[in-house]
């Protein structure tokens, strides 16, 4: 299959995210670089080591992407060393501080920029045979989930907290690894700006039957990221037939942006691996 063709979209609002995609160029010239290749949204993982960025870099960024003509559509708060394997602090007690000096950070950004979605990385068992911490860390993830939900409230009553089920075939340890398992969390959070981030890689990884699983959930997507399956590339690359899939989600009613959170075919060239959402 190709991902050179066109694929019928149904009218959504496409994003890029920036922390995959563009990544051949400096993090301040990605926001421009997507407009050019025709989009209007980005999203990004959290961009800085440290849970708060100095002054200045957070105003570069926000200008950059002023600049650029584009709009903010989902930020990650700290997720811990992505390269080292960690995937998020929600639930880690030693990340409990980072985690917590960063929700003011990343809320502030996310409401200088018009952002409505922050996504909070469960993050991964620390000693999956160890029962008690398991508990303590489930515990801590609703602490910090419930904590960053209230947070966002206060600074913008639109700004939503997402939960995203994670594949544990790429990511072992990670445990909310269904959109079961992420509305499970939800709800223990009892605060109603929580929403899962239905990324469609990731449950299709998982086996689960994407249609049954948009349709059963859409009272709680807050947004939706997409790239085929097998080998996280393009859609139109694998065995996804994504058509179908998007045609639901307007018949629901989302109303949404969808990230592209592929990798590009070339990482030196990311424009290429976008011409299938150019329809």
């Amino acid at each position: 299959m190709r991902s050179d063709r066109p694929l019928r979209t149904y009218g959504h609002q496409f994003d890029v995210n920036c922390s995959i995609l563009f990544t051949e160029l400096p993090l301040l010239e990605r926001p421009a670089a997507a407009r050019a290749a025709g989009f209007e949204g980005i999203e990004l993982w959290w961009p800085w080591e440290a849970p708060e960025p100095a002054d200045k870099d957070a105003d570069q960024l926000v200008t950059a992407i002023a600049d650029a003509g584009v709009h903010l559509a989902c930020l990650n708060f700290i997720a811990g060393d992505m390269a080292a394997g960690e995937r998020g602090l929600l639930s880690v007690p030693a990340g409990r501080d980072a985690f917590r000096r960063n929700v003011p950070a990343a809320t502030e950004l996310a409401a200088r920029l018009g952002c409505r979605n922050l996504n909070a990385p469960y993050g991964n068992r620390v000693d999956p045979a160890d029962a008690r911490l398991i508990r303590r860390q489930d515990e801590l993830a609703i602490e910090n989930l419930q904590l960053a939900a209230d947070t966002a409230a206060r600074a913008d009553p639109g700004l939503r907290v997402l939960i995203e089920p994670i594949n544990s075939a790429d990511v072992p340890r990670y445990p909310i690894d269904s959109s079961a398992k992420a509305r499970s969390v939800i709800d223990k959070s009892r605060r109603v700006n929580v929403r899962m981030l239905a990324d469609l890689y990731h449950l299709a990884t998982m086996s689960e039957d994407l249609s049954a699983a948009l349709e059963q959930h859409a009272d709680l997507i807050g947004h939706v990221q997409v790239a085929d399956v097998p080998g996280r590339g393009a859609p139109g690359t694998g065995g996804l037939d994504f058509e179908p899939l998007f045609a639901q989600l307007a018949g629901q009613g989302y109303e949404g942006w969808v990230g592209i959170e592929h990798v590009p075919a070339d990482p030196g060239d990311s424009a290429p691996s976008l011409a299938w959402a150019s329809a």
